[in-house]
């Protein structure tokens, strides 16, 4: 029996990991704000990920871990104009990063490998980070950043029913 390994990642310190039962709270931004910027806000978040894979008499055997993360060291809010509809908002650009790794998990569940692993996954990875920064720009303009109450209440059913329909986390 042939076997070669590929092991590959792309994973950063300091961060916090998704987890359905932990909300962010302000303590969680560590960042100093940005003066100049209009929004009272930001939340780093993304998806990182790591591989390893296994070739066997021709195929592919790949074993993936998919993970959402809250990066503190990036993110920051001002206290002066921040309050708990902002930090519901901020939330929700979490839990929409984690809807995307969830997408990521399922999209690499069905994919069938070829011996060229780390780009493929790497593909996978560029194109789920596209549709979740799209994704992630609708939700802000829809919601004037939290300001249009009516369209964040309808974002935050949206986003808690995709996370409950999609147990894979």
């Amino acid at each position: 029996m042939l076997a070669t390994s590929i092991e590959g990642s792309c994973q950063e310190e300091n961060a916090i990991k998704w987890d359905p039962d932990h909300r962010l709270s302000w303590s969680d931004f560590k960042a100093e704000p940005n003066k100049n910027s209009p929004v009272a806000a930001i939340t780093a978040s993304g998806i990182a990920y790591r591989f390893s894979a296994m070739e066997n008499r021709g195929k592919m055997k790949v074993d993936c871990s998919i993970d959402t993360f809250f990066y503190p060291e990036s993110s920051w809010y001002k206290p002066e104009t921040a309050n708990e509809i902002i930090l519901s908002h901020e939330q929700l650009h979490f839990d929409i990063s984690e809807l995307f790794a969830r997408k990521m998990r399922a999209r690499v569940e069905n994919y069938s490998f070829s011996s060229n692993v780390k780009a493929e996954m790497n593909r996978i990875y560029e194109q789920i980070l596209r549709e979740l920064q799209a994704f992630q720009k609708r939700y802000d303009e829809e919601t004037n950043f939290s300001r249009e109450i009516e369209k964040q209440l309808e974002w935050n059913q949206r986003i808690s029913e995709g996370l409950l329909s999609d147990q894979r986390g």
